[in-house]
């Protein structure tokens, strides 16, 4: 049963939709377009005066915008500063138009999200549905750079009834003097133009409906507000011109709008149809080799010349992406394996539609961590945060597999280094500082799950040289005694080092040599050095990290190639070293990132890497340690905004038998969804079905929209995509995948029927258990199964 929100839980609300990498606006709660980003960045406060409305034709005439009550936060909140502030009285904001002021309710089933709009004075039942296309395994038709909203009326009485439509907006994509609105028959563009200094100013919206559009392309032309009060004055009226400036002149907006009669009982769609095109920007990141001054470009740009063309194509396709997007959609609901589950897999798609997501001009994905308010958030497809992402591998594993041409080629050198942040446009990087060891090891055990997904054994081999290169480095900078263990420093997700063996990343290690070991097996060589290593290092971290509860590190800083000056630092800093080590360790502490490369090898399809029962101690403490009920006493001195007060959620550490360093790990004390997701996946994966669904439930409390936005998890970041890990619960539950090699379907007994979602490199469909027996059927695509196998 999905969630319905209202009330104070739509405050929050903004659903994501647009293109995979190629830009998003949000629908909110209430029926709002905002938080527009399609300039190739976020743009999370941006909300222009743009507005859909209904105007009531007849005796009683009636004029309302399109949206449920403005959210009392917003009365307050200066997005825009200056004079444009709270503080001035909102300048330029539509807040004080009448709206539908019942109860409405929201519904996301993605990637449509419905509204029920409600006010007793209007004589139509109002709904909406916003969309935009989602079709796994088609990156294209999911990455165009459009959204929707179909706008629902129907006659509950026995008297015909007649009214106007219209979509609004002040032309928010002009960025100097030189932008104008230009009408067309089935709408409107809002168009700035670009310059040879300046090409990235260049931007086009296109805001239609169909043949039947009136448009103004000529908005009343004065000073202060105008221009807005002489529009609402027709939208009022619901007398609204067709028109534009024959002398030249530029609006400041446009509008459409569509008179329409709806007969008793029946009722009317009208489907508002928005796309765009801004083809160039002036991003460029990462470290220039070369006398290149290119910029990233989105990958629209080279497929369509123009937002005509990307109109053209929606006009023909429009029925067709609907189509495939919504069975996408009910497949995807078919799922039983919960109300959480599926809500927390299913919220975090919107990560997709985000400004999270890139797309540069050859189709290839770069990615950001998350998205500040007006960039994104930390460049480059960051290796170690990436990880815990589990959707893109599944939903469009050709994306997925630009990454891994990226981290293997451009980002690594003859060496085996990898910068872990890739450069943009995507490029030969610099080397010029550690390689993350979560990062370039996860990289390994990725190739090994993408291959699986994949099925193409040339492709393996092609890679193989790279990988080989790679695990040889990691070896050499972080075990150069061939222990099987991480000992020298080694750079991870947390920003820090750690010096020492610690569970966390030995896992990864662990990972990744099974992984050679299985790969060598496919390529026909000889991977027996890997599988020394690997039983080195799983002897030693079941043996001397595990302290009968949980895994913990051994802080370590002589003996190592690596020194440690203490000398080199404030005083009070050295003082700290000489008595503890080095910063930013959790030594004896329980972590609960801690056995992240055994879930990592699950999930990879590598299997078990550690001892099952330690493994499962471990997930048990973090349970025991690291959960809790809500946060009232617990102190976080540094990003709190995450969870406090009476949210719930699992901590990154504690230290339940002391010792906690006076200076731990940077992110120690704070609350990650992310890890929360692995931790509960792994839990699950391991039989505690419970224990995990607990996780996702208090987790997901936090995201109920009267405080965060339920499509929003944030961490270093909006729509962070460690937040992704929750795909994993699809196959935590169920043990399904999908080897495309040997097209095996693994399943898990569960002891009862279940059916959930599952997407191969050739179609997507369902599968799991059904009258006791395994099944997998396509819906889209096809799902070669020509083998059937248990997992426990």
């Amino acid at each position: 049963m999905e969630r319905i929100y209202k009330g104070k839980q739509l405050d929050r609300i903004g659903f994501p939709m647009g293109g995979l990498g190629a830009g998003m606006l949000c629908l909110e709660g209430t029926g709002a377009l905002a938080q527009i980003s399609i300039r190739n960045a976020p743009n999370v406060s941006f909300e222009p005066n743009i507005f859909a409305a209904l105007h009531i034709c007849g005796e009683h005439p009636n004029t309302r915008v399109l949206e449920a009550p403005v959210p009392t936060f917003k009365i307050m909140r200066s997005p825009d500063g200056g004079m444009m502030g709270a503080g001035n009285g909102l300048v330029g904001k539509n807040y004080g138009l009448p709206r539908f002021n019942g109860e409405a309710e929201f519904q996301s089933k993605f990637p449509f999200a419905n509204i029920k709009l409600v006010e007793e004075t209007i004589p139509l039942n109002v709904s909406l549905t916003g969309w935009s296309p989602f079709i796994p395994g088609d990156e294209d038709r999911s990455g165009m750079p459009f959204a929707a909203v179909e706008y629902r009326f129907e006659n509950p009485t026995d008297e015909q009834i007649s009214a106007v439509f219209s979509f609004n907006a002040f032309n928010f994509m002009g960025l100097d003097d030189d932008a104008w609105v230009e009408k067309r028959e089935d709408g409107f563009i809002l168009r700035q133009p670009g310059s040879k200094e300046s090409p990235w100013k260049e931007g086009a919206f296109y805001a239609f409906v169909d043949e039947r559009a009136k448009v103004d392309a000529a908005w009343f032309r004065g000073g202060w507000w105008d221009p807005f009060t002489m529009l609402w004055n027709q939208v009022e009226k619901g007398d609204m011109p067709d028109r534009c400036f024959e002398d030249g002149g530029k609006s400041v907006g446009g509008a459409l709008s569509i008179p329409f009669t709806v007969k008793p009982h029946e009722s009317e769609v009208i489907r508002l149809k928005m796309c765009w095109y801004v083809p160039n920007s002036e991003m460029r990141f990462g470290a220039d080799l070369d006398d290149s001054k290119e910029t990233y470009r989105p990958w629209y740009s080279e497929k369509y010349a123009s937002v005509e063309a990307v109109h053209d194509t929606i006009v023909l396709e429009y029925d067709s992406l609907y189509a495939d997007s919504k069975k996408f959609n009910e497949c995807f609901a078919q799922m039983t394996l919960g109300s959480e589950v599926q809500e927390a897999v299913e919220a975090n798609l919107a990560i997709l539609k985000s400004p999270t997501i890139l797309r540069q001009y050859d189709g290839r994905m770069w990615a950001w961590e998350g998205c500040c308010d007006t960039v994104g958030s930390c460049i480059g497809s960051c290796t170690h945060v990436w990880n815990y992402a589990q959707a893109i591998c599944h939903l469009f594993p050709r994306l997925e597999r630009s990454l891994r041409q990226t981290e293997f080629h451009e980002s690594q050198n003859e060496e085996g280094h990898q910068q872990f942040r890739a450069s943009l446009p995507i490029r030969t990087s610099a080397h010029d500082f550690h390689a993350a060891s979560d990062g370039q090891l996860g990289g390994i055990m990725k190739v090994y799950r993408d291959f699986k997904i994949l099925g193409d054994v040339e492709w393996l081999k092609d890679i193989w040289p790279q990988v080989k290169q790679s695990i040889h480095y990691c070896i050499e900078t972080w075990d150069p005694n061939h222990e099987g263990v991480l000992r020298e420093p080694h750079h991870n997700t947390y920003d820090i080092e750690f010096w020492g063996p610690d569970p966390m990343c030995t896992s990864f290690y662990l990972g990744a040599l099974r992984a050679m070991v299985l790969m060598a097996e496919v390529i026909g060589e000889d991977g027996s050095e890997y599988d020394v290593l690997y039983q080195k290092g799983r002897a030693f971290m079941e043996n001397e990290l595990f302290n009968g509860e949980y895994f913990e590190q051994q802080v370590q800083w002589k003996g190592l190639r690596a020194t440690l000056n203490p000398e080199n630092d404030f005083p009070e800093t050295a003082e700290l070293l000489r008595t503890e080590g080095p910063k930013y360790q959790y030594g004896i502490g329980c972590l609960s990132d801690g056995v992240l490369g055994a879930w990592m090898a699950e999930v990879c399809g590598i299997g078990e890497i550690l001892s099952h029962d330690k493994v499962l101690s471990h997930l048990r403490s973090i349970y025991r340690y690291n959960f809790r009920e809500n946060l009232r006493n617990h102190s976080n001195p540094q990003r709190p905004g995450y969870a406090l007060g009476e949210d719930g959620g699992l901590l990154l550490c504690s230290w339940p038998h002391g010792k906690k360093p006076s200076l731990p790990f940077v992110y120690s004390d704070e609350v990650w969804t992310g890890i929360e997701y692995q931790v509960a996946s792994h839990l699950m994966l391991m039989g505690e079905n419970e224990l995990g669904r607990k996780i996702v439930k208090t987790l997901r409390a936090r995201y109920d929209g009267t405080v965060r936005n339920p499509f929003d998890e944030y961490e270093c970041g909006h729509w962070y995509a460690r937040a992704m890990a929750s795909y994993a619960l699809i196959q935590s539950c169920t043990g399904l995948s999908l080897d495309e090699e040997k097209h095996i379907l693994y399943y898990r007994e569960t002891g009862k029927d279940y059916q959930a979602f599952l997407a191969g490199e050739h179609g997507w469909g369902l599968a799991g258990i059904k009258n006791g027996k395994p099944f997998a059927e396509a819906v889209y695509g096809e799902l070669q199964v020509n083998k059937t196998a248990k997992v426990i």
